[in-house]
């Protein structure tokens, strides 16, 4: 079973049954029929169904040579530089299929498993730490090819540098210790695709925590006392012509309420540890693990955008102005620079003393940070190329009443009709202007955090004493 058809995933969470609230009502019936989840199910089936599928097989699909046993190419721990081209090839094949807008397809999360599995070595004989736990649960998904959801974010309570001192909090935390394990009360965020995944993983992000906050661990989705609770639905149910990527890729967002949860002993990473909540997550492969997988969907996803824009070009026959030509090159000097630090960054990787081969972290944080950066503006300048366009927007209904064919001919643009043009522009309205789209900007501009602690890290772990003596040697030349 170490290989899943979309089916088998469907069925697996709808069998689950996990207490998911949305629209002040909780979800009654299979998860998979509800409007709000339909979508993203079916697509994330299909990438599962890609798995299967004998001309993508090689590319998705890990053969373990020791074991004798397939799992998914996410759940792969590199030890050569081919590993790590095999996995971005994964990455960028799943990617494509949703253009790059589904941030939380199944290989984010086994990427970060896999991180962890690979680090274990930095939790071993330290307090209150299971690393065997951590092997174990890696071990057990990738021979179910299970899918996680995780939250690492507090609410938003009070953001101020001594928060941890507040008596009243609400973050999640260990309030007992029972023979059969922890006892977590309290709510943290921001579970995207919560409720339709396997398992929940969570993990407290480093900082200045009160020490029952410092834990981490993985728990079934429908572990008694865990909700779900859901913000609005973003997903169009109407026509695919109206909403081409709102109905398949909206992935949904919800807040962790731990209710009393309790996590079994074999579950628990570890617990009231402070220190290793901070040096686990800085020192594991956390960050060049998952980095590696984000830039590489960002790729694929500017390459996305990039098209898009050249077809509205296209589309209208603007490609003759020069500041144009300026905004698509903005593009693709970004899609460039993304890429050519995503190869240097396997270019530089490095194998540990286990044999795990690390990409360097440098080129990906780089890359990251200048994405939440240049996202925004790459939406910017989508509507700047369609202008009046990008609301001129007609359902599809209109197109099939009486008035359609004078709406295909009044709309016509350069060398396609009307209802082609505005077919191009929902596509554009859907990612730059619909709640959906609105979603992805935010979404991508805080993707591994607040840009500026981004900044930080680059300013602070990059080389830069070369650099100065370099820049002092001409003081000394005569």
């Amino acid at each position: 079973m170490a290989v899943i058809s979309g089916a088998e995933y469907i069925d697996r969470i709808n069998q689950l049954k996990s207490e998911i609230w949305i629209d002040g009502k909780k979800v009654e019936g299979l998860i998979s029929n509800h409007p709000a989840f339909r979508g993203i199910m079916k697509s994330k089936a299909e990438l599962y169904d890609l798995q299967k599928d004998i001309k993508w097989k090689e590319f998705l699909v890990h053969k373990d040579n020791k074991l004798q046993k397939e799992y998914g190419m996410s759940f792969l721990i590199p030890e050569t530089r081919n590993d790590l081209a095999k996995r971005r090839k994964a990455t960028q094949l799943w990617a494509r299929h949703s253009a790059g807008l589904m941030g939380r397809s199944p290989d984010y999360m086994n990427t970060a498993l896999s991180s962890f599995a690979a680090s274990v070595h930095l939790l071993k004989d330290q307090k209150n730490c299971f690393p065997e736990n951590i092997l174990k649960v890696y071990e057990y998904a990738a021979e179910r090819d299970f899918s996680f959801t995780h939250t690492f974010v507090n609410p938003q309570k009070n953001r101020s540098s001594l928060a941890f001192l507040d008596e009243d909090s609400t973050n999640a935390r260990v309030v007992k210790e029972t023979k059969d394990g922890i006892i977590v009360k309290g709510a943290k965020l921001l579970a995207t695709q919560g409720g339709i995944t396997d398992e929940l993983i969570v993990f407290s992000s480093p900082g200045p925590i009160d020490a029952a906050e410092a834990h981490a661990f993985s728990i079934p989705s429908n572990t008694e006392g865990l909700k779900f609770i859901c913000r609005r639905s973003f997903a169009a149910n109407g026509p695919a012509y109206d909403s081409p990527l709102s109905g398949r890729f909206e992935e949904m967002d919800s807040v962790i309420v731990f209710d009393n949860v309790l996590v079994p002993w074999d579950r628990v990473f570890f617990y009231n540890n402070k220190e290793a909540a901070d040096k686990f997550f800085v020192n594991s492969y956390f960050a060049p693990f998952t980095l590696h997988q984000i830039v590489s969907r960002q790729v694929v996803k500017t390459e996305f955008v990039l098209g898009l824009a050249q077809l509205i070009v296209e589309t209208i026959n603007i490609s003759e102005y020069q500041h144009v030509q300026s905004k698509v090159a903005e593009i693709i000097k970004g899609l460039e620079c993304a890429k050519a630090l995503l190869t240097q960054s396997e270019l530089e990787a490095a194998a540990d003393q286990q044999g795990v081969m690390v990409p360097e972290r440098t080129p990906l944080y780089v890359a990251v940070n200048m994405f939440q950066e240049i996202y925004p503006r790459f939406i910017e300048i989508i509507q700047l190329l369609g202008a009046s366009g990008m609301v001129t927007l007609p359902e599809q209904t209109q197109f099939q009443a009486e008035i359609g064919e004078k709406l295909e001919h009044y709309l016509q643009a350069f060398e396609v009709g009307g209802r082609e043009r505005v077919g191009i522009f929902n596509l554009a309205f859907d990612l730059c202007m619909s709640a959906f789209g609105s979603r992805q900007t935010l979404y991508e501009q805080f993707f591994f955090g607040d840009p500026v602690r981004l900044s930080q890290i680059i300013y602070h772990s990059y080389p830069k004493s070369g650099h100065v003596s370099f820049a002092k040697q001409f003081l000394d030349r005569k």
